[in-house]
């Protein structure tokens, strides 16, 4: 046996023997201590099995994809410690795609610590490569790329990845290398006309999948997933919303103790569940702090206190920091920047009130997985950092709160669930989501009293055609955007030079990806020809036609 290391933690093995996995590797040693892992991994209370990243655009569909089968799932770089994932006690791995070729220098691969733990392990894409590459067999680019449809007929060897399932079905691809050679102790389970070795598997639990079973262009994609979750990672799938429920309130209370919490209040979803969380756990132990940044939409302050007092019943103090958040912004054109100022400022306001309130440790509020993935600049190569979310990357460091997010692993859609699971509102819990920071990332550019009161105005129109088409909750958002550009402009035969306004309108699940709505024609023209008549200082709207990816929900 000869291994070729990648560093200290990922492996690349070659051999001529039928190998057992206990054989792969001599047990990997610990970043930290350079303590030997234990043999197996340890028993899980709760069923989970973890989606190890190589940067792929689908690691987060992966991850709810095996939600829905009922097994808790969370995402962790490729080059995460072990010792977070032993914390975790999972019962697999699935390997995602990823954009590179492991066969280049410098390619991820997966730490030695992961083979050993005996688990089953699902490679998708890239992720099936990297585990050709580094137990025995070899990948090369490919004589043709296969992106887009395929049918993928299976092999003659039975494998429980495919219980119950057509002999052929469609599939979606996308990539450019193959597998050219097959690891020892593996078998093609699967063939498609471009790829010989399209599924491999063998006796272990380690399947490898070069289509993507987690979007919907595989139309059998969730049963191959459930598949494998239950048939070959043995869950039986007993992760639910309500077992979630369950688990945040004694959670909170280990946590609280006889503690004190504020919770912040944005009026969306996402604070109003983790309100009812925290209050449930810990009643009056908690008040809740509602803040008027000053960046709110027309009359949103008075009618979310009004929803929180009649529907909550739970102490809420107001406080209006509208000056002090509009001073912060003064001058700030860079979105990044007004962010982490506005995030700085919020904990400052609340770190003020809870002085008020005596000893109080603790601050809640309701981040969700998709902050944690897009404002975490991860130390590995596989992905990067796509804006800083107020709540997470914007937070100072000298914060003297320690923080409960009971939300934090959950993605919107399963938080409205939670939501109604615990017997709240519709009017709360299937709200559109607005951003923490507010209108001030709708307005491109410097945020000021001028531009708030257009952009006011326009979102006004937009959310009222919005309803009056009965298009509200078919839509994850839609809202107006106040850009920095001016054009010229004809009204009752003078020059104008007036705002642009841009119109966005998404439908989506979780915010992770979106796809621009399709609104109708004379709906579109309905709130353009408002816009322009109503709000003082527009000549002119357009209409957002980008997907997400490559752009995303919101302009900054």
């Amino acid at each position: 046996m000869t291994k070729e290391s990648q560093g200290t933690e990922t492996l690349r093995i070659t051999t001529s023997d039928d190998l057992e996995v206990s054989t792969y590797l001599e047990i990997a040693k610990q970043k930290a201590g350079e303590q030997p892992i234990p043999a197996e991994a340890p028993e899980a209370d709760r069923e989970t099995v973890l989606v190890i990243d190589f940067g792929s655009q689908y690691s987060m569909l992966i991850a709810r994809r095996v939600r829905e089968c009922h097994v808790y799932s969370e995402i962790l770089p490729y080059d995460a410690p072990w010792q977070k994932i032993a914390s975790l006690k999972p019962r697999g791995f699935i390997f995602s795609g990823g954009p590179g070729s492991v066969y280049e220098p410098g390619a991820p691969l997966a730490p030695a610590y992961i083979y050993e733990t005996h688990l089953p392990i699902l490679g998708i894409c890239y992720g099936m490569q990297v585990l050709a590459h580094q137990l025995g067999g070899r990948v090369a680019l490919g004589t043709r790329r296969e992106y887009g449809h395929a049918i993928l007929h299976q092999g003659d060897v039975e494998s429980p990845i495919f219980a119950d399932l057509p002999a052929s079905m469609p599939v979606w691809m996308s990539h450019g290398d193959q597998i050219v050679e097959l690891p020892p102790d593996f078998t093609s389970l699967g063939y498609t006309e471009n790829s010989p070795i399209a599924v491999m598997g063998n006796k272990h639990g380690f399947i490898g999948l070069q289509f993507h079973p987690e979007v919907s262009h595989t139309p059998h994609g969730k049963d191959i997933l459930a598949n494998f979750l239950h048939r070959i990672c043995g869950c039986s799938g007993n992760w639910t919303l309500g077992n979630f429920v369950a688990e945040s309130i004694e959670r909170i209370r280990r946590q609280v103790g006889e503690g004190r919490v504020i919770c912040a209040l944005s009026g969306g979803v996402d604070s109003a569940v983790t309100a009812a969380l925290v209050h449930r756990a810990i009643g009056d132990q908690l008040t809740c702090i509602f803040v008027n940044n000053g960046l709110l939409r027309r009359d949103e302050a008075e009618r979310t206190i009004n929803t929180f007092k009649r529907n909550l019943r739970m102490n809420i103090d107001y406080i209006d920091a509208s000056d002090r958040f509009l001073g912060r912004l003064r001058g700030v054109t860079d979105p990044e920047m007004k962010r982490r100022l506005i995030g700085e400022e919020f904990i400052s306001v609340f770190e003020g009130e809870a002085a008020k309130l005596g000893k109080v440790g603790f601050l809640a509020q309701g981040t969700l997985y998709p902050d944690v993935i897009e404002s975490t600049t991860p130390e590995s190569m596989a992905s990067v950092k796509i804006k800083t979310h107020h709540n997470v990357g914007g937070l100072p460091t000298s914060m003297t709160f320690t923080l409960i997010e009971p939300l934090r692993y959950l993605f919107k859609d399963e938080v409205r669930e939670v939501g109604l699971a615990m017997g709240m509102p519709e009017e709360m819990v299937l709200r559109q989501p607005f951003p923490g920071p507010g209108l001030a990332i709708r307005i491109i550019g410097e945020v000021t009293e001028e531009k708030l009161d257009i952009l006011r105005a326009a979102d006004w129109i937009v959310m009222n055609e919005i309803k009056q088409a009965k298009l509200y909750r078919e839509l994850w958002q839609s809202f107006a955007i106040l850009t920095d550009t001016k054009s010229v402009g004809v009204m009752g035969d003078y020059r104008t030079y007036g705002y642009l306004i841009a119109l966005r309108a998404v439908t989506s699940e979780d915010a992770m990806t979106a796809d621009w709505a399709r609104l109708p024609y004379d709906l579109l023209a309905r709130v353009a020809n408002r816009i322009v008549n109503e709000v003082h200082g527009v000549n002119r709207v357009v209409y957002d036609i980008s997907s997400k990816p490559p752009s995303t929900i919101e302009w900054e």
